[in-house]
């Protein structure tokens, strides 16, 4: 059995590569949450509730298998690919530098492909789960059958490096010829406040991004990697020529912008995730302790308040781009990504919208996540979506002003808390009081 649908990650299945020990007992499968043994309800499994029952269909398409038919009926765009040769995946006996691996994604859905691989790997984002993972056989059926797995990938999908709830996380390894991380260089996790200097290592990037550096398109030649790594050639690159056949795959990209986005969004799903089961268990654990010292069922414990916080506040300064590396020179991708994410997102009275890019200065025009649109944030337990929007208002509305979040202008709290009123349902009246103060 594989170790499956590490989907996004660029080396998220290392642990198996190097020998760490099966997770165990994760709290998150234990009440209230019951990860393993509790249904999924998302995208993907309401598609394939619908195969199985006779109503869609999937074409089967040669090479490619699924890959096609699924990313459509998925609205997965196929400009979203990535490529990542780095041999960490275990279908890594397909990965290689000449055959590296695809990753398509949306907003909730992530799809890896590999060439000859035995199955297509699949993720989505469920509301009450987080990362639910699943394999799709590359055999041609008349209702292709989707397997749910858990133990195998929670090895490294479970732990500290997902913040300890199913998820993801995008790393970044200096890949000798033959696809085999170098590990004794060490290797980086990335999220939107890495340095691009530490990004990419083991993926294939095209776009242009002046004079910033990165360790993407980079082969390390023998075992050891110089203190001055020379990755001169990968820099700038439109095309892959010369280092893969492109035909081979849905589009001749590995675009950088798309590769931004998603590590933003992976560890953004983290964070939603973790606030969601954190409140849950801290609810859980003070209904409990309520019954067995016979306090009223609406008691509130300072223990819970301070759970929620713990809960919340990382996810309010992972939103608000607290800490984002900043950008030194404009980055311009390949595909029609960017045009097409932009598309995707509401846009409110003015024109404006959170998936506006600004690719100068950083990621995105307004610093605040588009997962606030997300049926994640949606399904937050009410306590920590309160927390949430809450604290997001007294950053917005000037009341703090603290350093975790002086990246922000006066501009961008206003036109963030004027694109949300326009475009969030369900904002809390407070959000309507008064314009960021100046």
């Amino acid at each position: 059995m594989w170790m499956s649908v590490r989907c996004v990650v660029a080396i998220g299945v290392l642990a198996a590569a190097v020998g760490l020990p099966r997770a165990l007992g994760q709290e998150f499968e234990r009440e209230p949450i019951l990860y393993s043994q509790s249904q999924p309800d998302n995208r993907v499994s309401r598609l394939f509730a619908e195969i199985t029952a006779g109503k869609k269909q999937l074409e089967f398409a040669g090479e490619q298998g699924y890959l096609p038919a699924l990313l459509a009926a998925l609205d997965v765009p196929t400009s979203s690919q990535m490529l990542v040769f780095s041999k960490t995946s275990l279908q890594r006996h397909c990965i290689s530098p000449r055959t590296p691996r695809a990753i398509y994604f949306t907003d909730d859905v992530y799809v890896g492909y590999c060439q000859n691989g035995d199955v297509l790997e699949i993720s989505v984002a469920d509301p009450q789960l987080g990362a639910v993972f699943y394999t799709l056989d590359q055999e041609q059926l008349e209702r292709p059958a989707l397997q749910r797995q858990t133990d195998n990938c929670l090895i490294c999908h479970g732990s500290s490096q997902t913040k300890e709830v199913p998820g993801h996380v995008v790393r970044s390894v200096f890949t000798d010829a033959g696809g085999y991380p170098v590990l004794s260089a060490g290797t980086y996790r990335i999220d939107h406040t890495s340095p691009l200097s530490k990004r990419w290592g083991g993926w294939y990037v095209t776009g242009t991004h002046g004079a910033e550096r990165h360790l993407g398109n980079l082969i390390v030649r023998g075992k050891v990697v110089p203190e001055e790594v020379d990755n001169s050639a990968g820099q700038n690159r439109t095309s892959l020529e010369g280092l893969v056949e492109t035909s081979d795959y849905l589009t001749p990209h590995s675009d950088l912008v798309a590769l931004m986005v998603l590590e933003h969004q992976a560890d953004a799903h983290n964070y939603l995730t973790r606030a969601s089961f954190l409140t849950r268990q801290a609810l859980h654990h003070q209904a409990s302790l309520n019954r067995e010292l016979g306090e009223p069922a609406d008691h509130v414990w300072d223990s819970t308040k301070s759970r929620i916080k713990n809960a919340g506040e990382p996810l309010v300064e992972y939103l608000l781009f607290s800490g984002e590396a900043p950008l030194t020179a404009p980055l311009v991708g390949t595909s029609p990504f960017t045009e097409e994410f932009v598309r995707r997102g509401p846009r409110d009275s003015g024109g404006r919208s959170l998936r506006d890019f600004d690719l100068s200065r950083r990621l995105f025009k307004y610093p605040c996540s588009y997962l606030i649109y997300s049926p994640s944030f949606a399904a937050l337990p009410g306590e920590a979506r309160d927390y949430v929007l809450r604290r997001m208002w007294e950053v917005l509305n000037g009341q703090d002003r603290s350093e975790k979040f002086a990246h922000l202008s006066a501009e961008d709290r206003s036109n963030i808390v004027e694109i949300l009123r326009d475009t969030l349902p369900g904002l809390p009246d407070y959000w309507q009081v008064s314009a960021p103060a100046e």
